[in-house]
């Protein structure tokens, strides 16, 4: 089977920066199409794909470092009836202005400031009913390019009454605007005056639709079983690898590592898994080319199903055989896949170098790959591997729930 084409993913970002010029933080903007999206839902498909994008296809660290990033939020964010898949180390959550003020609004960006999650207004505009929220948040952003300047004074008098909330003096465009900026004491600023916006890029393979849909309905059953949840996933390789990536974004500054797709389900917690599966359901505007990842699913089952010969864990040649075949269908190299994911040094060994146990499983399985003669007859278990990997993919076919999109 050859290399199939890939499709790219993009994440905007625009640099914040203090009132001295140094950069503190990004915003995270939303870049791609929506001609499939009805008009009702493109707030929420944007700001769902930027999450999806930033976390699980380049990780966090790789687009914001360890500086927070502001996330657009839509009413179905603030009020709950869609779930915020991380938590709140890294994040500001921006209200947009077109969110209307009202009880229900109020009461869940209550819970989120409870939570610890930094609220940002963003787009302000006095007399909205956004200045009820001056109590909970912890940012003001103010557009100085086409926001009304008239009641300046009254805003910044109002913002300067609650202790801690910071403005955000966005779209500065020009030497007048960011003389604005400093005549307000305004902490942060925003715009092409400083920078603009910068758009980030790699290549992705989606997620089956079938098989997160799956995972969705699997998660939601109140029996949810640890052992079912991770073979959905360990069947899925682009699915795999973007619970790896968020893995890696729940270790930042954690000593464990991990070894296989089950510990990085129990490092993120079901709970979190359940929401990041919903929010790539949300994300979803068409099919994956799924069958075009047989090839990487049948390594990773044979370096599963030989790991033994080589006393090596099954669990870990899997996830080896997994990254090594995947970093080979998007044109990376293992090394550069590795600085992404918190593998242990057994398994990031392998991929890198070849070393340990792990690596003479790769190497037998690449050797076989290719047509060379290894030891031990590789027929029959790589035989059973496709089968698995046939099944595996036919069964995510198949699985269409009720109401799911053709």
């Amino acid at each position: 089977m050859g290399i199939p084409t890939l499709d790219a993913v993009h994440v905007g970002r625009q640099p914040i920066f203090d009132a001295n010029g140094v950069l503190v933080a990004y915003e995270l903007l939303f870049r791609g199409r929506m001609d499939a999206v009805a008009s009702g839902r493109q707030d929420t498909y944007a700001t769902s794909t930027v999450m999806v994008n930033a976390f699980t296809e380049f990780g966090i660290a790789e687009v914001a470092g360890n500086r927070p990033c502001f996330i657009n939020l839509t009413r179905e964010f603030v009020t709950g009836r869609l779930p915020l898949p991380f938590g709140p180390e890294q994040v500001v959550l921006e209200i947009l202005e077109t969110v209307e003020i009202d009880d229900e609004v109020i009461a869940g960006i209550t819970a989120l400031a409870e939570a610890g999650y930094r609220i940002a207004l963003d787009d302000f505009v006095w007399g909205s009913g956004h200045e009820r929220l001056f109590g909970l948040a912890s940012y003001v952003k103010l557009d100085l390019l086409d926001g009304d300047l008239s009641q300046l004074d009254t805003i910044v008098a109002e913002i300067r009454r609650h202790p801690g909330l910071k403005i955000v003096a966005e779209r500065l465009e020009t030497a007048e605007q960011l003389a604005i900026a400093d005549h307000y004491g305004m902490e942060l600023r925003q715009g092409y005056a400083l920078s603009r916006p910068q758009v980030l890029s790699t290549p992705s393979l989606s997620p089956s639709r079938m098989r997160r849909l799956e995972l969705v309905a699997a998660l939601m059953h109140p029996d949810a079983r640890l052992d079912k949840i991770t073979a959905i996933i360990a069947s899925d390789p682009a699915l795999a690898m973007r619970v790896l990536r968020v893995s890696n974004s729940v270790a930042a500054g954690v000593v464990s590592r991990i070894s296989s797709v089950r510990q990085a389900i129990m490092m993120i917690g079901l709970t979190h898994i359940r929401r990041w599966a919903t929010l790539m359901v949300v994300d979803d505007v068409g099919e994956a080319p799924e069958e075009q990842l047989l090839t990487t699913l049948t390594q990773a089952r044979l370096c599963e199903t030989l790991a033994p010969r080589f006393r090596a864990d099954p669990g870990a040649a899997f996830v080896a055989g997994l990254v090594s075949g995947m970093a080979e269908l998007m044109s990376m190299t293992p090394a550069a896949m590795v600085e992404q994911l918190p593998l242990t040094a057994d398994v990031s060994d392998a991929l890198t170098t070849g070393a340990g146990r792990l690596g003479e499983v790769l190497r037998a399985v690449r050797a076989y790959g290719d047509g060379e003669v290894v030891q031990g007859d590789l027929a029959g278990p790589y035989l059973d591997a496709m089968r698995w990997s046939t099944r595996t993919l036919s069964a995510a076919q198949r699985f269409t729930p009720v109401g799911a999109p053709k």
